[in-house]
């Protein structure tokens, strides 16, 4: 049987959460996602906030869970820095009202507007709710790489799931005069807030790599990151999405969120791979296009930023954006094909669009492929080459009776 439920949507009056959940040996896993909904979709963004997080703690405490059971919060904002301040406030306030203790997931804070009308922001979430006892966490700070109050925030979170420890981290800056410079800074800072939860960077699964000017610095980025790779011997690249997105902080252009996760035995994780794109590295970009990773609880699929290319690295269908929606899903499909799963097995995804016209002929190509039925935030970003008009990616989860090595 798959670990999975079906999704749930939950609607109040003020939200709607698409909910998954994923029943382990170990633990139950929520990944959800929270709009705002009626005349909340129409308030200012601490308004939205902060039904939005009283609706998550709902949700929590719905599956007799608390807010500290969160390990990874993104917030996608409309425009951040209009809005952050009283996000965070509104945040902080409906937190308190609820009654939550003190807790601080690992969180994404990211300007990508949501292509919900009227939404300022929109909120996804992972939760770990262990079957027996609490949830084991312990919060690092990151070492500023600067004065700014950013960098003073950033942390990871070390969370304890049976054998494995997992550490989950975002909103981690690098200081330099450009790109190159600031990519090598922030995998280094990253690697330190590792070294320091018991880690290092070959524990890494994951990334996410947000970009404020894709079109200037992905190729900085790409060049440093090969460096720091080839410097440290990491291969496997861990999977990973570069996608444009505005950071917090003016000071930098780039920011870094990491999963990583290591066990009392070697962790078994296989890069995943589709006959009909090409591997990243062939190009120039150091990333798996997805990792198979056998965790404690679930095998985990994850699928790295998936767009239209093909099977020798080319852009595929430049200037048509349906073509191009199809093949992305072709991609996808197939890098979870070879892993014996669909799309009914995805359990979280995010789906980034160039042009935010072009989004009800996204739902339509969405709907049709059945890439639908788990929490799939829907944002505008810039995509790592000019030509491309979008780009997807997931988690999916298969049961961890069937992840012998």
């Amino acid at each position: 049987m798959p670990p999975h439920s079906p999704a749930e949507k939950i609607e109040t009056q003020s939200c709607s959460i698409v909910l998954r959940r994923v029943e382990g040996p170990e633990a139950r896993e929520l990944f959800f996602l929270c709009q705002p909904l009626g005349e909340a979709a129409g308030a200012d963004a601490g308004t939205q906030a902060e039904e939005i997080y009283r609706a998550i703690l709902g949700v929590l405490e719905a599956e007799g869970a608390s807010f500290a059971s969160v390990v990874w919060e993104t917030l996608f904002l409309r425009t951040l820095r209009a809005d952050l301040g009283a996000v965070r406030e509104a945040r902080r306030r409906a937190l308190a009202a609820g009654g939550a203790a003190p807790h601080r997931p690992a969180t994404t804070e990211i300007e990508q507007p949501p292509l919900n009308e009227g939404a300022r922001l929109e909120v996804s979430v992972q939760a770990v709710l262990p079957n027996e006892g609490p949830l084991r966490v312990d919060s690092f700070d990151a070492r500023p790489v600067c004065g700014c109050a950013e960098c003073a925030r950033s942390h990871g979170l070390r969370v304890h799931v049976g054998e494995e420890a997992r550490l989950y981290a975002g909103g981690l800056y690098g200081s330099g005069e450009d790109a190159y410079e600031q990519t090598l800074a922030m995998f280094a800072a990253a690697e330190d807030l590792l070294q320091r939860a018991g880690m290092d960077f070959r524990d890494v699964v994951r990334t996410w790599i947000h970009l404020r000017e894709m079109d200037r610095d992905y190729a900085d980025l790409n060049r440093a990151r090969r460096e720091f790779f080839e410097a440290r011997g990491i291969d496997p690249a861990p999977a990973s999405t570069g996608i444009g997105g505005g950071p917090g902080p003016e000071g930098h252009d780039l920011c870094l969120g990491v999963y990583a996760a290591r066990m009392t035995r070697p962790l078994v994780r296989t890069p995943m791979s589709a006959p009909t794109l090409n591997e990243a590295m062939a190009y120039g970009s150091d990333f798996a296009r997805g990792m198979r990773v056998v965790e404690t609880n679930k095998i985990a699929l994850h699928v790295s930023g998936t767009a239209s290319i093909d099977e020798v690295g080319r852009t595929a269908h430049p200037g048509d954006f349906e073509a191009q929606a199809e093949r992305m899903l072709v991609n996808v499909a197939a890098l979870l094909e070879g892993q014996g799963a669909t799309f009914g097995d995805v359990v979280s995804a995010i789906t980034y669009l160039k042009h935010p016209e072009d989004a009800e002929r996204l739902r339509q190509k969405l709907r049709k492929a059945g890439f639908e039925g788990f929490p799939n935030a829907l944002v505008v970003a810039p995509i790592c080459r000019p030509e491309l008009l979008c780009e997807v990616e997931a988690l999916a989860v298969l049961p961890r009776a069937s992840g012998s090595a």
